[in-house]
């Protein structure tokens, strides 16, 4: 099997990529600006190769001699994509999705938008499609880290909001198992970490691995979405706030879609939050 890992300046794509060479298979490690990939983060052996999932351009070198593609959902350049994908013989595409495409606003939500467009495109394709639809990622955590740090503090607008955080190695093993068993592909599966947590518990979690106390300071939609302008687009923080609104007090959907795929219990946020407290000390 030779596949084309796409997005691999990503923990997922790098974790995938070496995952692969690990169990024998060979991959190709795709990024639209491969100059600026960490190559520590891939073993030695596996190439590093130009792909910009918008411009067609990279598609024919980036696929050929390739039968397998985990790909990233970008919706601009997808049917070239899979033109391209074909005619290089490609068999089996794992697309990185998002379970914002399973919510009942999934028409007019921005997150969900661009992996509706890949998946529909996907599906429509003669090619074997498999969708992993991952939730929240325990990472999203990162961006409390420079308020922790400066201040000790987290400002979220809807504290008591509910998600069920999934580690990225998780995905990464999950994509490894659909790649390489043929009796996995072709389905959807709805990734999501081993429990339900609230914004306010992640917080304390992470007070918890990083030995000091984090305070939560409840703010108002408007406000929290001023302070994330700068790196995220308005209909993207529209779309968090109204599923943060709606999960207040509401727990969030569980899956064992990990534990099938990979054959163990999802990791916990707990277990990230340990592994990961560094980045929330001062």
């Amino acid at each position: 099997m030779h596949t084309l890992v796409t997005g691999c300046r990503g923990r997922i794509g790098s974790t995938l990529a070496s995952l692969l060479h690990r169990d024998g298979h060979t991959a190709r490690a795709a990024s639209r600006t491969p100059g600026d990939l960490d190559t520590t983060a891939l073993p030695a052996g596996v190439p590093v190769v130009a792909c910009d999932l918008g411009d067609p351009a990279t598609f024919g070198a980036a696929l050929d001699g390739v039968d397998s593609v985990f790909l990233y959902a970008e919706p601009s350049g997808i049917d070239a994509f899979l033109a391209a994908a074909e005619s290089a013989g490609v068999g089996h595409i794992v697309l990185l999705s998002s379970s914002s495409v399973l919510a009942p606003d999934a028409q007019d939500n921005a997150i969900a938008a661009s992996h509706r467009a890949v998946e529909q495109a996907l599906t429509a394709s003669p090619l074997t499609t498999t969708l992993l639809r991952p939730g929240a990622f325990a990472s999203n955590a990162y961006q409390w880290a420079q308020s922790v740090r400066a201040h000790g503090s987290v400002d979220l607008p809807y504290p008591s909001s509910h998600s069920s955080p999934i580690d990225s190695t998780d995905i990464a093993e999950a994509a490894l198992a659909v790649l390489t068993d043929p009796r996995l592909r072709g389905s959807a599966y709805h990734l999501t970490g081993p429990e339900s947590l609230t914004a306010a518990e992640q917080v304390g979690l992470l007070a918890a691995a990083s030995g000091r106390p984090i305070t939560v300071n409840t703010v108002t939609g408007a406000a929290w979405k001023e302070s994330v302008a700068a790196f995220v687009p308005e209909p993207v923080a529209d779309s968090l706030l109204a599923y943060a609104a709606a999960s207040v007090d509401s727990p969030a959907e569980v899956t064992d879609d990990i534990e099938k795929l990979t054959g163990h219990p999802a990791r916990t946020f707990a277990a990230w939050a340990e592994e990961h407290a560094a980045a929330f000390r001062p």
